[in-house]
């Protein structure tokens, strides 16, 4: 085994079925969102078995934070692919996503047949506390490495009160925030130069080390990768516009979570609000605050937090299954939306792998793309405080003057065993560090507590 390798000398390159068995391992065990992910990644490739030097792993990351979507999958996905080369890549990144796609599809559809369960509404009323919490946390994270100065603070704040205030579409705000970034880079590069992470410590012996090159690929090899994924993106279309019509369900889910996978830059939580949003209001796949009941659900499974856009899906073609049986119809809802949300990551990935040097020297992309992340904070303050409305409250009305709408809540409808578990969550998280995965647990297991023996409310 690698493991074993003396620290002086590179390990051998593990074979493709080696390789697979680690890339299945880390599928399997990937709880905990990004960070917990990364960690996991990052133990396994790098500390273990040493198939990645420390710094071309953190290089590799810092690309990947600047690509739409989950970053821990397409990091998978860009090791598997320097490993093994297309096969490699697809291998690591399906992975990545197969544990956590299985265990959302039946958490949804046990879901959407027993929700109204008063058990079941028990334990999401202690998973929402918790939920709260770690979209708090989140901020703070995301907002750390961002704002490293006065202009990305600004840039957050107005992206905040677009949303919050004005009711701006999510795609809107990624595309100003990228205008912003461009113009401003002109100006002053420094202030847009993206974050990055540094190794703390000088490289082992690695598969990939400092020396460890790839061939680039000619004009006709990168047109024909991106011919091959643009078709597989639009590939179930020609199933469901001849079956079903454009105007189907799933063919509305294709389009949205598409368009979606294009401007998801800071994960699941950047879109969430948007997505909730239309979900409810617009198309009427969810009823109000089913999407904390989602995210709740992808905590809990091994992935990609951007998992609760499958259970969207699946509810979203359930309710509306077009003739077809509702649980199959959901299926092939969560299937579908999990499809267009991860395709385009391998197109990303594929793409993007052979030119990352290039890509992360091009002043005006970074600029553009740090300036991505910094409005991203502030989509996500707004989602912590959306969700912290309809968790803490039970009537959340509208203020409306003019362009501005704001999110009011009813402060006599406040619910205190709500606000209980929020800090019960927060204390979890924030003073004693026990992690997602516990303060999920204990939230949950209050909430069902809150059943048996009611608290105040």
């Amino acid at each position: 085994m690698n493991v074993a390798t003396p620290p002086d000398l590179a390990p051998r390159a593990p074979t493709l079925a080696e390789a697979t068995r680690v890339w299945a391992k880390i599928g399997l065990l990937s709880f905990g969102g990004p960070a917990g992910q990364i960690a996991l990644m990052h133990k396994e490739l790098v500390e273990e078995r040493r198939w990645i030097a420390e710094s071309r792993f953190l290089h590799a990351l810092n690309f990947c934070m600047l690509l739409p979507g989950p970053e821990a999958q397409q990091l998978a996905t860009y090791v598997g692919w320097l490993l093994h080369g297309t096969r490699g890549g697809i291998i690591a990144g399906t992975l990545f996503v197969i544990p956590g796609f299985v265990v959302i599809s039946v958490l949804s559809a046990l879901y959407a047949l027993f929700h109204e369960a008063g058990w079941l509404a028990s334990l999401f009323f202690g998973l929402k506390a918790a939920v709260l919490a770690i979209v708090i946390e989140a901020v703070v994270r995301v907002g750390r490495r961002a704002l490293k100065n006065g202009v990305m603070v600004g840039i957050a704040i107005l992206a905040f009160v677009a949303l919050f205030a004005f009711s701006v579409p999510f795609p809107v705000v990624v595309l100003l925030a990228a205008l912003i970034g461009l113009i401003g880079t002109g100006i002053n590069p420094a202030l847009f130069s993206p974050p990055k992470h540094k190794a703390a410590a000088p490289d082992l012996p690695s598969v990939i080390g400092e020396n460890f090159t790839k061939p680039h690929p000619s004009l006709a090899s990168t047109l024909r990768t991106a011919a091959v994924w643009v078709a597989l993106w639009i590939a179930p279309l020609l199933v469901i516009v001849p079956a079903l019509g454009w105007s189907s369900t799933f063919g509305t889910l294709w389009v949205f979570f598409s368009q979606m996978a294009t401007v998801t830059f800071g994960g699941a939580y950047a879109v969430l609000a948007y997505v909730a949003q239309e979900a409810v209001q617009n198309f009427g796949w969810l009823r109000p605050g089913e999407m904390v009941d989602g995210l709740a659900l992808a905590e809990t499974t091994p992935g990609p937090l951007v998992m609760v856009l499958s259970f969207v899906g699946f509810l979203a073609a359930y309710r509306d299954p077009g003739g077809l049986d509702p649980l199959l119809a959901g299926l092939l809802g969560s299937a579908l939306t999990t499809w267009v949300t991860f395709v385009p990551c391998f197109l990303w990935i594929f793409l993007g792998g052979p030119y990352i040097e290039k890509l992360r020297s091009n002043r005006e992309l970074s600029g553009a793309l740090s300036a991505i992340t910094a409005a991203v904070v502030g989509v996500i303050l707004n989602l912590a405080i959306w969700f912290g409305l309809h968790v803490l409250f039970r009537e959340v009305g509208t203020f409306t003057a003019g362009p501005v709408s704001v999110a009011t809540p009813n402060l006599m409808t406040v619910n205190l065993a709500a606000v209980a578990l929020s800090i019960v969550a927060g204390v979890c998280l924030f003073r004693l560090k026990v992690g997602i995965t516990w303060t999920l647990a204990v939230c949950g297991g209050m909430g069902l507590a809150v059943m048996l023996v009611p608290l105040p409310a």
